[in-house]
């Protein structure tokens, strides 16, 4: 038993590294493509900003996967659940506002609905 709790906590570091990276690349991927040439300086910043914001997204999601499996398959206390719980609030937050941001619209509205 102690090593499939070693193991899925080394899952669970490993989800946690790769979610950092996304957004580390996401960070570069961003910055690479503001010195590209597009036209004028406004396009390239809400490119910038598109780009930055989906980076940072995925490697959320990466980092909520992560915790939900450290937390619950590692150490399922009451205390330990009640504080992914609030991790996960917090994220998913985080994540719906860079939704906004970045798409314009809310998660739940369909993208035709968007007001140009």
């Amino acid at each position: 038993m102690e090593a499939l709790k070693h193991w899925i906590e080394t899952v669970g570091l490993a989800i946690d590294a790769a979610g950092v990276l996304v957004i580390v690349a996401g960070v570069v991927y961003a910055a690479v493509r503001l010195g590209a040439p597009l036209g004028p300086s406004i396009d390239r910043y809400r490119r910038f900003r598109h780009d930055l914001g989906r980076g940072i997204l995925l490697g959320l999601e990466l980092l909520v996967a992560a915790d939900i499996i450290r937390t619950v398959a590692v150490a399922p206390t009451l205390e330990n659940v009640l504080v992914l719980g609030l991790i996960v609030l917090i994220r998913t937050f985080l994540s719906m506002a860079l939704q906004v941001e970045v798409d314009g619209r809310w998660p739940w509205q369909a993208p035709s609905a968007v007001r140009e």
